[in-house]
């Protein structure tokens, strides 16, 4: 094969019309968010961390404070939502999962709310103890050093 095929083959077009076959072919489900309980504000956005459902109960353990935390019973996983932006600068130790917009990725439906934070008024988990408690339970050291990209 000459480099003038390999080169036709792989060209912007051919790229395009490669991806529109295959999102013809299998539609994608639409984006799932965490559903926030009604009545609570969400002043600073919302992301959220979701670990395997084996160091749910630990963690919780662990925490000063717990916003508002789903099980996924179907993934085997917890959820805890954090304020937006909290993965800057904050490398999430596996096996945790940063979701940006609460939006758990490959769901059909919200998992439900296991846990919900005294006096109701924020949905958050702060993300610093969350953080601390993650890689104390993983044996994970914090990557404190780690430069912040712009």
């Amino acid at each position: 094969m000459s480099a003038v095929t390999v080169r036709r083959l792989l060209d912007l077009d051919t790229l395009v019309r490669l991806e529109r076959g295959r999102s013809a072919a299998s539609p994608a489900l639409p984006p799932t968010r965490l559903a926030v309980p009604d009545g609570m504000s969400q002043p600073l956005g919302c992301d959220a961390v979701s670990v395997p459902s084996a160091f749910g109960p630990e963690l919780m353990a662990r925490l000063p404070r717990a916003g508002c935390v789903y099980e996924d019973v179907e993934a085997a996983r917890w959820w805890w939502i954090v304020p937006a932006d909290s993965d800057v600068a904050l490398e999430w130790p596996p096996p945790a999962y940063y979701a940006a917009g609460a939006v758990i990725p490959g769901a059909h439906h919200s998992p439900p709310l296991i846990h919900s934070p005294a006096g109701g008024e924020v949905p958050y988990t702060p993300p610093i103890p969350l953080y601390l408690a993650l890689c104390r339970v993983t044996g994970t050291t914090p990557e404190w050093s780690r430069a912040v990209r712009a």
